[in-house]
Formats: C-alpha cells, structure tokens, sequence
C-alpha cells in the first residue's frame, strides 16, 4: 500500500495592536458595543481618502526583522475584489507583488512542540520553517448568524491586519503546533499583538495536501479556513490528512476546495471551491502612493528589537544556572518571564525561585483558572519566602504550608510565619531536649542504631520532628541525635 506524507502552509493573520484602524482615526478596540467605531472610511462610503496608519507599518517591519526577512525599499497596497457582506465597499486593501517583508523564517522551539511528542522523532526541533512573506492589510467585518436573522459588527472592519505566509515546509500537524506557538511568543515579545485567539487576534488558513513518500510533486491542496485555536489547527490537519489518503487510497481525487473545520464533531466540511489569487482581480490602489522604506527609518526601528524568546532562554541558562526545561518554561511566556527576573533578581538560589513558579505557581494558578496578573503571590513575597527557607527558618513542608496562604491571602511570607507560630527552632538546647525524650522512649530504635541499621536514626529524627510540631531544624535534629547516641 502507498504511504503518504503531508505537506502544510500556513497563513496567519494577526491584529496588529494599535490605537487607530489601518486607514482611519476609529478606535482599534475590542469588546466596544457593536458599531460604535466607525467612520465613513471604515464603512467604505463613497469618495473618502484612507490614509496609512503609520504604527501598523512600523510594527509589520518589526515583525519582519524579528524574523528575519529582507525589507523591500518600495512597497504598495493593492485592492483585492471581494464580494461578501463583511466588506461593504466590495473591495479589501490589501497587499499583493510589493509587501512589506519577504523571506525570513521561524526556527521551531523544542518545547513548543505538543508536550506529548517532545521526545518523539517527529517533534523536530530547530527545524526552520521558511516564510514567503509578510503583509499588510485591513480586516474585515465580523458577523453573527442567529435563529431567524444575521448581524453584522463594523469595529472591526478596517483595523490593522498582517498576514505571515509560509513556505509548504511543514510536514506534521504536530510541526504547525510549535510553529503557531513558537510565532506567537515572538509577536507578544515584540509588543506587536497580544495575539489572543479567542479574541480573533491570531488566525490562520491552513492550506494542506498529501502526496506519495519520497515524490516530488505536490498533491493537490485544500484550505481549511479560520483556525482560531492552535490545538484546533492540530486537530483539524489530523482529520484532513487522514481524509486525503482515504480518498486517494480509494481511487478517488482531490478536488481544490476551502474547507471549515467543526471542532464538535471533528471533522472538515466544504465551504466552497478554492479562488485562484486572479479571481480577486488585484490592482494597485488609485488613492495610496506606494511606499519608500527609507534605510534611517528602518535603522531606528531596528533599535526597538526586543530580547527574543530564543534570546532570553539562552540567558536565563547562563545568568540564573537554570536548566534548559526550566527556561523553555519561564521565557515562552513574557509575563511570566518578568515575574521570574523580579523574585529571582539577588536572589542566592534563583534555581529554587524557578522551581517554585514551576511547580507551584503555575500549577496553583492553573487549579484556580487564574491568570498570573490575578495573582495574589507577588514576585518579592515569593523572594521572602526563599529566603525564609534559605536561611533555616522554615523547613520545605512549611515553606509549601506558607506559600498557599500567601496565594490564598495576598498576605507576606514573614507575617504569616510570624501569625502562625512556624519559625523553625535551631536552637540546639532546645533540640537536645526533643532527641532526648525520643531517645529515652525508643529503645529499640536505639539498639538498631548501635546494631549498624542507619534507618533507626531517621526514625528517631521523625520522633524529633513530631515532639517539636513540625518546627525542629531537621538537619541539626539529625545531628544531635547522632552526638548523643554515640556518646551513649
């Protein structure tokens, strides 16, 4: 039987974050009351003028520089004919032969790979996924269908639109997984979007075929529109790329088509048969000068490229002596990057800091669906409570104690030690007296001891620890208990 093997593209459309929309003065807002943003422009009346949005550019060449594509020094916007009800003017600006960035690529993180198959052959890390281009466009209206009626919203319509196209070099559902991800992280560390899903500010078409292993020539490809999940991208090209060698396998043929994805039901659905880029009849648009990106410009611009994820992994190694995991984790998010440098900044053990976002932070914030910026445990308190630890006042079960009423409270690390009684005794006095009495009630566990059997000095320690209410210095217990039985 012929094994098959898929290949994928992917276009990604992402909001850019701006003020105003990518032609007029409107709001780029989300969440406003539906229509409240809009202008002549935006609703496409006859005989208005847009005019450029200058951010939206600069942050477009950004993007292009993060990822390292070439900058054209002309570019041009074009109109792209496009009949449908969320585009009242029945035309899109958009870009078509002249973006504004070409090449480049996103090279795929290990750990943005699905957590799952990160030590399979197929999570293929450092793999460099090539871009054609990116380019920038306005977006369109959004609708809503209800029982007997539909609706359409224009605040959206307009706003600020980069489209990143790749090259058909993604071989796995699992590879477009951790480029979505892997890309998602540089736009939210660039300022560029905040690349919310499910707010629409991260879309993407996945365009896929399959053809015979090892030929050459590409299938014939479907597009499956409007992703707005990346764990529904994954999905969705699961469920296509079986569909495809079904078909193929069963003599049948592909026919070029765009397909919807139906998350409920798994499965891909016909839309419509795929237009060709001369269904849309581009031209150059009459009312926008092509654009001249001057070298000074692009200079200044340059000066704003942000510590990329990559960038701030391999720091994090170096600076903080923390492992690969731990800094994959830490830097694929910017927020949580930033807590992590304020708790763990002079801090003597910053490998106990990451450790405790890791496995506690995270998970307790999980447990509570909470987002970091809700968090009651700030950077500083969890500093406190480190050295806290550090310094032997509290034990490691009490420090966990601790840290969940802080989550819980807001309230610092040393007040509530101070509250609850928990300071750790290191006083060796009063440890002496605990190892005593244990001692004196354990016989057996002390003739075990003398006898070679080294268990018996844990237990004995567990006696300590229990006499004293948790709050005896485990390490100086054991070492007071093993002076008095060899003095014995």
């Amino acid at each position: 039987m012929t094994t098959y093997e898929a290949t994928i593209g992917l276009e990604v459309h992402v909001q850019i974050k701006t003020h105003s929309k990518m032609f007029c003065g409107c709001k780029n807002e989300f969440g406003a009351s539906p229509n409240t943003h809009t202008c002549p422009v935006c609703l496409g009346m006859p005989g208005v003028l847009p005019v450029p949005n200058e951010e939206a550019i600069k942050k477009t060449l950004l993007t292009g520089l993060m990822l390292g594509c070439k900058i054209p020094e002309t570019s041009k916007f074009d109109r792209k004919s496009y009949f449908y009800p969320d585009m009242p003017k029945n035309y899109q600006i958009s870009q078509y032969d002249r973006p504004l960035c070409l090449e480049g690529g996103v090279v795929l993180e290990k750990y943005a790979f699905p957590k799952e198959t990160q030590k399979e052959a197929i999570a293929l890390a450092n793999k460099k996924v090539r871009l054609t281009r990116i380019h920038l466009e306005e977006d369109v209206a959004k609708s809503f269908h209800f029982e007997t009626s539909s609706g359409i919203d224009f605040n959206r319509a307009g706003t600020p639109l980069m489209e990143i196209v790749t090259e058909a070099d993604i071989a796995s559902p699992e590879e477009a997984f951790a480029f979505l991800t892997t890309l998602k992280q540089i736009l939210i560390y660039g300022g560029i979007s905040d690349a919310d899903m499910e707010k629409g500010q991260l879309r993407c078409d996945c365009n896929v075929s399959v053809r015979p292993q090892g030929t050459s020539q590409f299938g014939t490809k479907c597009e499956i529109k409007n992703m707005n999940s990346i764990s529904g991208v994954r999905r969705a090209l699961t469920y296509e790329i079986q569909r495809q060698i079904e078909v193929l396998q069963e003599g049948g043929t592909i026919r070029q088509e765009t397909r919807r994805w139906d998350d409920p039901t798994g499965q891909t659905y016909v839309m419509r048969t795929k237009e060709q880029s001369h269904d849309y009849r581009y031209f150059p648009d009459p009312d926008l000068m092509p654009m001249q990106v001057q070298n000074d410009w692009l200079d200044r611009i340059r000066l704003e490229m942000p510590e990329l994820p990559r960038q701030r992994q391999e720091r994090y190694q170096k600076e903080f002596q923390v492992t690969e995991y731990d800094a994959s984790v830490l830097a694929a998010d910017l927020a949580l990057a930033i807590y992590f440098e304020k708790a763990a900044a002079d801090v003597k053990n910053p490998k106990l800091v990451a450790n405790w976002i890791i496995n506690d932070l995270l998970s307790a914030l999980s447990d509570q669906k909470m987002d970091l910026s809700d968090c009651k445990v700030k950077p500083e308190f969890l500093k406190e409570l480190v050295a806290l630890t550090d310094a032997g006042k509290i034990n490691s079960k009490q420090a966990k104690e601790v840290f969940l009423e802080v989550f819980a409270s807001g309230l610092a690390p040393t007040q509530i030690v101070e509250k609850k009684g928990l300071s750790q005794v290191s006083d060796t006095g009063a440890i002496e007296v605990f190892a005593k009495k244990a001692i004196e009630a354990n016989p057996n566990s002390v003739a075990d001891y003398k006898a070679g059997k080294i268990a018996a000095l844990n237990f004995l320690k567990g006696q300590v620890m229990k006499l004293s209410q948790g709050k005896a210095n485990p390490q100086l217990a054991g070492e007071v208990l093993e002076r008095l039985l060899k003095a014995s």
